[in-house]
């Protein structure tokens, strides 16, 4: 758009001088403000550096444990979050703990807002803790002290909720969801489902022309210079830089569009602004063990789904060890970690989904179609809707039937049977799927893998020069006040303190400010030139998304170029026919336990009463629809508060329909002949179990179709077929 289209387009000489005036007028009004808004940055991120525990959350909490007084001290802590007025915990229901990322930013991203990850999990009646961490860690403090730590914090709040339904849910973000999961399989006992959002945990994982970071280690010749810039920050890792590389991936974002929309809607935007900064802002460090270990062990070697991880005491990190539901979020609008990256780790660890079933696991994926990375635990939108689902059904995730589901959300209507069965303003389903779903999304090809194994060899190469050769003089010419300074001196930092300051410049523009404020005339929507500011602000979008698409691809040819020669592949070992992602393979150990089991499930076909009579019945015809939807466990759920004689906890209710799912899986004829055997004599006990199948199944769908031939099979087995038939006449 041009300034003589504008003027041929209805607008008058003497009007487009008016419309001109009066946009000079707003605009210069709006950059004074703008201007203030950073000074007001600059002063905010200076007092949320100097709190002695920066964070965002926005509840009241009380420290629990403090992980500096543990005998491998960390510098994270155990916090119990309050809630808000009005809303009413119930102590007897699981706890939640969410665990906040450590990947350059402060704590407190999962309850920035009212409506957010701990906020529903609240107005759910859960109790609710929160695991958070300071800016600076503890002398030589590694990953696994703060896995031993985050143990420590999860049997104390287990402890202080012995009577509740269930082991704690944990809530790992981002970077926290990796290491939750580490901790989950070296300590299973102690946790209820998993909800894992936005975590990577198949790090090569993703398909050509997207999100293209999975390349990075390659391109910068792998993880030498992580180790470079530990040792130029005095033995600690600047999580600015981490924020920078998020920075770097959305140039128009970082360089025009966050900054632009302060400035052209300065009236409204600075409040949510400012909000958000206060936490982007808050960077934090990491020693360099722990750095180290996240680049080599997980972003360039991938060894966490590959079991090649081990603790200090010799044990293996192997996820099929988690004995939890684990509930995966991404979306495919995360160009951080995409679902490649977010579910591969399955097709990394099992051939299909009986692998999975042998291994006892429950897994529950959800894909958004377009949230952003941020917007998982961020996004107001998201917490109503999937997080506030997945609180108020945690426990029709954690007694779903070993396997592959995907959560899916279905608005509620005038028209949904039984709406009153489900909370809120959504319906959750878990249906069943295969580990052809999940490769239907995209993913490497076997030259793919071997590209970045060839990236990964290098990369120890490269670092094992680096130590032998450039390390000691590194950290021989580097002292703590020139560390000091380098941290001082990131870009991101400055960009902090540029505004910040007391000066005589800054105090004019408060001052201004404050006048301007007072007399703002901003300019009218349709005024021509504050339409002529948008196509232009426009135009520097696509100019730098158009760079940052041409970077992205040159940056995936170099890659798959480089690390694709056979010369460079033979040069470090990796032969054009090697199986370089091997799914491990199940122990001897695990194969014996799960034969004894299976014997012994084989050995219970014919043992139990009603109740497992009942649960295998209604295992048998609900399985042909492939989905549980919430109102049928909510209709369960009051069936069994109806029954005065069950005392029947969760766990234990868990553990039954496990084995009556596992028993009707091996043996699925003598399991049905023998559900006669099971049941009472009273004719009255049988037909009130029939009934509680029908209503449940009943709660989500018209009963139809082979769910319908299932339950007249059943009807059969009860004895009550042809006196319902009778009574019905």
């Amino acid at each position: 758009m041009s300034i003589d289209k504008l003027a041929f387009s209805g607008e008058t000489l003497p009007g487009l001088f008016a419309s001109g005036l009066e946009y000079l007028v707003d605009t210069g009004q709006r950059s004074v403000l703008f201007f203030d808004v950073m000074r007001e940055r600059g002063l905010q991120y200076r007092e949320h550096m100097a709190e002695t525990a920066p964070h965002v959350l926005n509840y009241q909490v009380e420290l629990i444990v403090d992980g500096r007084k543990l005998p491998r001290p960390v510098n994270y802590g155990l916090v119990s979050v309050a809630p808000p007025r009005g809303v009413v915990i119930d102590t007897k229901r699981r706890p939640f703990v969410v665990v906040d990322p450590r990947a350059g930013h402060g704590p407190g991203i999962g309850g920035f807002k009212a409506d957010s990850e701990i906020g529903v999990a609240m107005k759910a009646g859960h109790p609710c803790y929160f695991i958070g961490f300071l800016p600076e860690p503890m002398p030589g403090q590694t990953i696994e002290d703060i896995a031993r730590a985050e143990a420590v914090f999860i049997e104390k709040v287990i402890a202080l909720h012995p009577e509740a339904d269930g082991k704690p849910c944990v809530i790992g973000n981002c970077q926290a969801g990796w290491a939750v999961m580490i901790l989950a399989s070296l300590r299973p006992e102690l946790f209820g489902p998993l909800i894992i959002a936005g975590a990577p945990l198949s790090y090569w994982a993703g398909v050509r022309g997207k999100n293209p970071m999975r390349y990075s280690g390659g391109l910068l010749g792998g993880s030498w210079l992580t180790a470079l810039t530990s040792d130029l920050g005095g033995g600690k890792f600047d999580g600015a830089w981490l924020v920078q590389n998020f920075e770097n991936m959305n140039p128009s974002n970082t360089l025009w569009t966050k900054q632009y929309n302060v400035y052209s809607k300065v009236d409204s935007e600075a409040d949510r602004y400012l909000e958000f900064e206060r936490w982007w802002g808050g960077h934090v460090n990491l020693n360099a063990e722990e750095i180290q270990f996240i680049v080599d062990e997980l972003f360039v070697g991938n060894n966490l789904a590959a079991g090649r991880i081990k603790t200090s005491d010799g044990q293996t990190v192997d996820l099929r060890k988690i004995s939890s539901p684990i509930v995966v979020f991404c979306s495919k609008g995360d160009n951080i970690t995409p679902p490649q990256q977010a579910l591969d780790w399955i097709l990394d660890l099992y051939s299909d989904v009986d692998d999975i079933r042998a291994y006892g696991q429950t897994i529950v994926y959800t894909v958004h179609e377009t949230v952003g990375h941020l917007g998982i635990f961020v996004s107001g939108g998201v917490a109503k809707k999937e997080h506030s689902e997945f609180s108020s059904n945690i426990d029709l995730i954690d007694v779903l039937p070993p396997g592959l589901y995907e959560a899916t959300f279905e608005a509620k209507s005038a028209d949904t049977a039984n709406a009153e069965l489900a909370g809120g303003k959504w319906i959750m389903r878990c249906e069943r799927r295969t580990l052809d779903d999940i490769r239907a999304m995209g993913g490497n090809t076997a030259e793919d893998e071997r590209r970045f194994a060839t990236a990964a060899r290098v990369s120890e190469i490269n670092l094992s020069n680096y130590r032998k050769f450039v390390q000691p003089w590194v950290r021989a010419a580097v002292t703590p006040q020139m560390a000091e300074l380098m941290r001082q001196w990131h870009p991101l930092r400055v960009s902090y303190e540029a505004f910040g300051g007391d000066n005589v410049v800054m105090k004019g523009v408060a001052r201004a400010a404050d006048n301007i404020r007072e007399q703002r005339k901003p300019a009218a929507e349709d005024n021509p030139f504050v339409k002529f500011q948008e196509a232009v602000s426009k135009n520097i979008v696509d100019v730098l998304d158009k760079w940052r698409d041409t970077q992205e691809a040159l940056s995936e040819a170099l890659f798959l170029g480089i690390y694709g020669s056979p010369v460079v592949q033979a040069a470090v070992g990796i032969t054009p026919d090697a199986d370089v992602s091997p799914k491990p393979q199940m122990s001897s150990e695990h194969r014996e336990r799960l034969e004894a089991r299976i014997a012994e499930l084989r050995s219970q076909v014919g043992s139990g009463g009603l109740r497992e009579g009942v649960i295998r019945g209604l295992l048998y015809v609900g399985s042909s629809r492939g989905m549980v939807d919430e109102r049928s466990l909510e209709a369960l759920r009051r069936a069994r508060a109806n029954d005065a004689g069950s005392r029947l906890t969760l766990e234990q209710f868990k553990k039954i329909v496990r084995e009556q799912f596992f028993i009707l899986l091996l043996e699925p004829a003598a399991s049905l002949a023998a559900i006669p055997k099971l049941l009472p004599p009273d004719e009255g006990e049988r037909r009130a179990g029939l009934e509680a199948i029908r209503s449940v199944l009943s709660a989500s769908a018209e009963i139809s179709g082979e769910a319908a031939k299932r339950l007249d099979r059943v009807t059969e087995l009860f004895g009550l077929a042809g006196k319902s038939r009778a009574k019905a006449s």
